[in-house]
């Protein structure tokens, strides 16, 4: 029999799997579906921005006030709000739903990786593990379905925009244009952006919406509502809203986090590179729209396997070497980016730099996560409220300037922030290896073995903001 916590984290993974399946098919989509104007880069962009305030309060009250599960679930619901928008796309629809989303982004985010910090520090103490090794093989069984996601989301778009045979059809003199050998902030003004015929958006968007409120129903029937006390006690003991409030940001006074600044804006950087450029300037350009989900669904299964792999084999070979993997494979597609052009004939190379960014990302986004649960966990809900608003604010950089700087400026920037992220990581891998953060849960197993026995619920509440 599997555990309860083992169960929950499955819950929490399927339930994310089927919401990213409606989102991240769209955000694959809306540089080349939502061209005109730029609109579906600027929807991105306002979404991310939208995650950075949220991300300042939102998370540490709706957490404490809702509990994990419920916060869930209420981002969600913002989530598939985006869906409705792309019904009809305009910046009076796009717009405001994106600003919903972001808004319910990150608290989804910050109770997704409590409750999964939370599993993975009882789950260690009951079966007497290291917290670290634990939270990491959560992770990594939480991302290795997630990340599928991309494979099922973009296998709807391909199948059902592959359907108009017009939107096929790409000149000779258009392929001249792809990659970075040409500026490429033209491409959404060509004939392979046209948008496919409007009843196949219909049924898309319409497919997008019922996966999502799927994802809804799943959390709030089967998922355990594991920090229901702490809620309550919250609730009946209220902290003064300044304080509340002030949570996040009370964390930047530790200079570990200040340090993870780089990378952790780097995970936005490098994936908004790839759904919002990758697809648009060498698969849509070359291929045509109706290739971008195939070739996000490679993304994707790398993606998860890896997710998998790697959450398993970081007890082994440490967080380092990991990182140290992802670096080079993201740092060798960015120069083999640089330099090729990119060509119907040479189809096979456009799945080979997705599957190697889906191995690199599945590092960035599973060692990421953990390492911050490692890290604060007095403070878990803060720590990842702040991995969310400096994640998105990679996203907002990254989209901001996708209209108006050329494709090769753009790989250049992402280089930059990558040998950053090289340079700053190692000190606070270092400091921790040196001197390591003890998890305040396995404190309380220790001093207080027979009560957490009992109720485990009461470890929860040796949580603080």
């Amino acid at each position: 029999m599997i555990s309860r916590n083992f169960k929950n984290v499955l819950v929490v993974s399927i339930g994310f799997l089927s919401l990213f399946t409606a989102y991240g098919g769209l955000q694959s989509l809306q540089s080349s579906l939502n061209a005109e104007q730029g609109m579906g880069v600027a929807s991105l962009s306002v979404i991310y921005a939208s995650i950075i305030i949220s991300s300042m309060f939102l998370p540490p009250i709706m957490i404490k006030n809702l509990g994990c599960k419920w916060t869930i679930v209420v981002g969600m619901a913002c989530y598939v709000s985006y869906s409705f928008g792309n019904l009809y796309p305009g910046w009076y629809t796009l717009i405001p739903t994106s600003v919903i989303l972001g808004l319910g982004g990150s608290p989804l985010w910050s109770a997704k990786c409590t409750y999964l910090t939370i599993s993975g520090n009882v789950q260690a103490a009951k079966e007497g593990k290291k917290g670290a090794d634990v939270i990491n093989q959560y992770f990594g069984i939480f991302f290795f379905i997630f990340q599928s996601s991309a494979v099922w989301g973009n296998l709807m778009s391909s199948l059902i925009f592959g359907q108009d045979n017009k939107i096929a059809n790409i000149p000779e003199e258009q392929l001249q244009s792809c990659g970075a050998a040409d500026c490429g902030l033209n491409i959404s003004g060509n004939s392979t952006t046209i948008r496919p015929a409007q009843e196949l958006v219909w049924t898309l968007v319409g497919c997008y919406i019922g996966v999502g409120v799927l994802a809804m129903i799943i959390i709030a029937v089967f998922l355990d509502n594991i920090d229901r006390d702490q809620a309550n006690q919250f609730r009946e003991n209220r902290e003064p809203f300044c304080q509340t409030f002030l949570a996040t940001f009370r964390l930047l006074k530790d200079w570990r986090l200040l340090t993870l600044i780089p990378l952790t804006m780097y995970s936005g950087f490098e994936q908004s590179f790839l759904s919002g450029e990758y697809t648009k300037n060498y698969v849509t350009c070359a291929l045509g729209i109706h290739y971008v989900g195939f070739v996000m669904m490679c993304f994707g299964a790398s993606n998860s396997v890896c997710s998998f792999l790697f959450g398993r084999l970081a007890q082994y070979t440490g967080r380092a070497t990991l990182f140290c993997l992802a670096a080079v494979a993201n740092l060798s597609c960015v120069i083999a980016l640089l330099l090729w052009r990119p060509h119907p004939d040479e189809l096979p190379v456009f799945f080979v730099f997705p599957a190697l960014w889906g191995m690199a990302d599945a590092i960035w986004q599973t060692q990421t996560n953990a390492l911050y649960g490692v890290l604060f966990p007095r403070d878990k809900e803060a720590a990842f409220a702040n991995y969310r608003m400096w994640e998105s604010l990679g996203f907002v950089i990254a989209f901001a300037y996708s209209t108006f700087l050329c494709l090769e400026y753009k790989l250049y920037i992402l280089l930059a922030v990558l040998v950053l992220t090289i340079i700053t990581y190692p000190i606070v891998e270092y400091y921790e290896h040196k001197h390591p953060t003890k998890p305040i849960e396995q404190a309380t197993y220790q001093s207080h073995k027979e009560t957490t026995e009992t109720d485990e619920s009461r470890i929860i509440c040796q949580t603080q903001i």
